[in-house]
């Protein structure tokens, strides 16, 4: 060939800036590119290299040391329900990972996303029954909405960015990521980090489908008594105010579920209150009196429904939600509304008529008046000697304003502050829902501080729940989370022994529970306290408690055999509410 002739250059392929990362220092870089800026944890011999690699990352990330893998994870969760955001947790192998399994079943029934990093013993081990090897990958797929095992550290970035597309996306949950100690020492040619936006096979929300949604306009415009039931669902869609926009053009009363309070201001004048088994009376009664019951992002839990037979069978039913596995699974709906509810409510209301359903309302009303006369003004204004846990909550609604994270455990505690106590805003709501897991109120304070530290959090706990982690207090004690702690004492296992006494002849059997000195044992982690047994000191306790500049545990003594009504018994019809 001439040298005169033109030769052809082929276009040589765009180089690829590389790095040499651990799979450990991978991990951390694909945090802090999902926006991660706290991690609770615990470490242990399996997850060292990660911890390791986190030495040099500490003004990068907060890494929260939790006294137990469940607080840690509690704490995740809590985080991500008044932060919005993923809650991380890390734990190592074995016992440690073990100890995350009631958290993830926590997170996957209440939607919550979480995801957990474990250690795992050296890929060379797996199968041999290694110190602290467990098969965490099988022990949680029940409990997770997607789990992983990375042996390989070039996975480490794909895997974690599909994790936390996962978690987030959709109907959110959690997941784990379990990565062998070998597959965090290694070292690979780390090309960057890329966000996941799809994952083939997974449609985290479904195709809205105008039919239904003009079906279902058509049904809501005829009704002459609609009713409004709203779950997390809002929450989690962030359409808060689209719920506020339906409800006020339709004029519909609405109820909240458990989880769905704070979604709408319990102040709003078409709020009627709470559903299901310790709700209000008016919104328990009117379901099966309803024409049209609208149910948005609620799954129909058996708490809310009652008998399945009895429940709202006079209606037509329009189900909202996101996750097409929650359509007609319990309660048939007439129209099914599938996708997120951010989504479907703005075109719903946009096809409404402007109506006004105020003798509708005035009904609730009318229900309400009762349950005051009969259940509410004696639980908020008792005459008795003792003090009742609704008084406490009254007393705490007029020091706060409404405009506290509250954060409970499970128990009679939890269901008196779900009814009494007042929400401003949206994600100051934080229990344990579906699994009802004692022991989640502290730990959960003190992610949920993380989550909002400009907010006030009060973590109100049972004399049972607090005694299954307390050693949390020692988490508040290094780190300082400003959690004002609020301990309801009543000396029993305060829910259960209200089942022995009515459907159980009064047996007790084994709810009488001894307690420590909780003052004595929070000043030990010198976290300051007081114990007030008497009505005259409550509010200035409770002042003491909320003005004070850290964290703080004001213990309240209750009376010890007063029972939480409305109540629908199980196995009866939300009709069949009982007032006493």
């Amino acid at each position: 060939m001439s040298t005169l002739e033109k030769t052809e250059t082929k276009p040589q392929p765009e180089t690829i800036a590389t790095t040499q990362l651990s799979g450990s220092q991978a991990v951390l870089e694909a945090l802090i590119h999902e926006g991660v800026d706290t991690i609770f944890g615990y470490p242990g011999g399996a997850i060292m290299p990660i911890y390791d690699a986190l030495y040099d990352y500490n003004e990068k990330l907060t890494h929260i040391l939790v006294r137990h893998e469940q607080g840690g994870i509690h704490a995740a969760q809590g985080y991500a329900r008044t932060s919005g955001r993923v809650g991380v947790a890390f734990a190592t192998s074995g016992p440690g990972a073990t100890n995350l399994v009631t958290g993830l079943a926590d997170a996957m029934i209440d939607s919550n996303p979480i995801v957990c990093i474990t250690g795992q013993v050296f890929a060379s081990l797996l199968g041999t029954d290694a110190f602290q090897e467990t098969d965490i990958i099988n022990i949680t797929t029940p409990v997770t909405k997607w789990n992983y095992q990375i042996t390989d550290a070039t996975e480490i970035p794909s895997v974690l960015a599909k994790a936390f597309y996962i978690a987030q996306t959709g109907r959110p949950g959690p997941v784990l990521i379990d990565i062998t100690k070998s597959a965090q020492l290694q070292l690979f040619a780390y090309e960057g980090y890329t966000k996941c936006d799809h994952v083939r096979s997974y449609r985290p929300k479904p195709i809205v489908r105008k039919e239904y949604i003009e079906q279902a306009a058509e049904l809501i415009n005829q009704a002459k008594k609609p009713f409004v039931i709203f779950g997390q669902g809002v929450i989690l869609g962030q359409a808060e105010q689209d719920l506020k926009d339906f409800i006020e053009k339709g004029g519909f009363p609405a109820a909240t579920t458990v989880m769905g309070l704070s979604a709408l201001e319990t102040s709003h004048p078409q709020h009627v209150g709470m559903l299901g088994m310790h709700g209000n009376y008016a919104p328990n009664v009117m379901t099966n009196e309803c024409d049209v019951l609208i149910a948005i992002g609620m799954r129909f839990d058996d708490r809310v429904t009652g008998r399945l037979d009895k429940y709202a069978k006079q209606a037509k039913v329009i189900h909202l939600d996101i996750d097409p596995a929650e359509i007609d699974k319990n309660v048939k709906a007439t129209v099914p509304v599938w996708g997120d509810c951010k989504e479907t409510l703005p075109l719903l209301t946009e096809l409404l008529q402007q109506n006004d359903h105020s003798a509708w309302l005035a009904q609730f009303r009318e229900l309400e008046k009762e349950e005051i006369k009969e259940v509410i003004h004696n639980e908020l204004n008792p005459t008795s000697e003792v003090m009742t846990m609704g008084e406490v909550i009254r007393v705490l609604n007029e020091l706060s304003g409404g405009d506290a994270i509250i954060v409970t455990d499970v128990g009679q505690h939890q269901m008196v502050a779900c009814r009494y106590a007042q929400f401003n805003s949206s994600k100051s709501n934080v229990t344990s829902g579906g699994l009802g897991t004692m022991g989640f109120g502290l730990p959960a304070a003190i992610g949920a501080w993380y989550g909002a530290p400009h907010r006030d959090v009060v973590a109100i706990i049972g004399d049972g729940g607090i005694q299954m982690t307390i050693q949390e207090l020692g988490t508040i004690m290094q780190f300082g989370a400003k959690v004002k702690i609020l301990i309801l004492n009543n000396e029993f296992l305060g829910m259960v022994r209200q089942w022995q006494q009515l459907f159980h002849d009064k047996r007790y059997s084994f709810v009488n529970i001894t307690s420590p000195d909780f003052v004595a044992v929070a000043k030990g982690y010198y976290i300051d306290g007081n114990k007030i047994s008497q009505r005259k000191d409550l509010y200035d306790a409770m002042k003491t408690m909320l003005e004070h500049d850290g964290a703080y545990l004001l213990e309240v003594m209750v009376g010890k055999e007063n029972n939480v009504f409305p109540m629908v018994a199980q196995g009866t019809s939300v009709s069949e509410i009982r007032l006493k």
